[in-house]
C-alpha cells in the first residue's frame, strides 16, 4: 500500500555530462516515489532541453520510461517548466505518464492549500535573467527556435549555459535569490499559506509574518551535490535527504 504523502522535487539537472544524478533519481524513483501518492517535479529536470524531438537522447527516455514504470503503479507525476526545460512538450510528457502544470499552480494536498512555482519569477532582482526569460517564453520564439536543426539548437543551449555560468560568477549571490517583497506579494495574491519552490539551490523552511499571518515558504534543494526532497503528509511538510548534505536553514 502506497504512503499517504506528496513528494516534491526540483533542479535535478539530469545530464550525459553528470550519470550519478540519474543513477540517484532512478534510486529515488524506484524506492522512495512509488511508494507515494503523489509527485510533483517543479523544474529544471534536464539541464537543457532542446526539444521533445531529441530521440537520439537516451538518457532522456530512459528516465521517462522509468517516470511511466512509476505513474502507472498508481502515483501520480506532475511538472511544471523550469528555466532549463521550459521548452519541454506534450509528447515526453505522454511518454513519461505526467501531467503538465503552469507554473504558479495552487494543489490541496491532505487539506493544506500549495502554491507552487519554479521560483525563478521570485528573482525580481535579476533583471537581466528575467529580460532573457521573458524573450524564450513567448510563444513566436519556442515555435521558431523549435522549426531549427537539433544541432542548431544544442549550440545554442550550451552556448546559454555558458554564458549564464559566466554571468552568474559576475553577479551578487543577493541578486540570484528571492526579492522578499514579491514572494510576500505573491502569497497574498493567491491567498496561499504555503509556498514550495525551487531555483535558487537554498534549501530551507521560511516563514513569513504578513498582515498578522504566518505564511511558510519551503526551498527544495537542487541534486548537483547530494539530493534531496519535500515531502508532505498529514503531519505537515519537511525537508529529507538522499546523501550527506549541507542541512536548510530555517528562519
Amino acid at each position: 500500500m502506497k504512503k499517504k504523502r506528496a513528494l516534491f522535487i526540483s533542479d535535478l539537472h539530469l545530464s550525459d555530462s553528470d550519470p550519478q544524478i540519474t543513477i540517484q533519481f532512478e534510486y529515488f524513483l524506484s524506492n522512495i516515489a512509488k511508494e507515494s501518492d503523489q509527485l510533483y517535479i517543479l523544474g529544471d529536470l534536464f539541464d537543457y532541453w532542446i526539444g521533445d524531438d531529441q530521440r537520439e537522447n537516451e538518457m532522456a527516455w530512459s528516465v521517462a520510461r522509468l517516470l511511466n514504470q512509476v505513474s502507472k503503479s498508481g502515483t501520480q507525476i506532475f511538472f511544471l517548466h523550469g528555466n532549463r526545460d521550459f521548452l519541454l512538450g506534450k509528447a515526453f510528457a505522454v511518454k513519461s505518464g505526467f501531467q503538465i502544470l503552469k507554473d504558479e499552480t495552487v494543489v490541496q494536498i491532505y487539506g493544506k492549500s500549495l502554491l507552487l512555482m519554479h521560483g525563478d519569477t521570485l528573482c525580481t532582482d535579476d533583471i537581466e535573467y528575467l529580460k532573457f526569460r521573458n524573450i524564450v517564453r513567448d510563444e513566436s520564439w519556442q515555435r521558431d527556435f523549435l522549426a531549427k536543426e537539433l544541432k542548431e539548437r544544442e549550440d545554442f543551449a550550451l552556448s546559454a549555459r555558458q554564458v549564464s555560468n559566466h554571468n552568474k560568477s559576475q553577479k551578487n549571490a543577493d541578486i540570484m535569490d528571492v526579492n522578499v517583497k514579491e514572494v510576500e506579494k505573491t502569497l497574498i495574491k493567491y491567498r496561499s499559506c504555503q509556498l514550495i519552490h525551487g531555483h535558487t539551490h537554498k534549501p530551507a523552511h521560511h516563514t513569513h509574518k504578513i498582515n498578522g499571518g504566518l505564511f511558510n515558504r519551503y526551498v527544495l534543494p537542487d541534486w548537483d551535490t547530494g539530493g534531496g526532497y519535500l515531502v508532505c503528509d498529514r503531519t505537515g511538510c519537511r525537508l529529507e535527504w538522499l546523501s550527506p548534505y549541507t542541512r536548510f536553514k530555517s528562519n
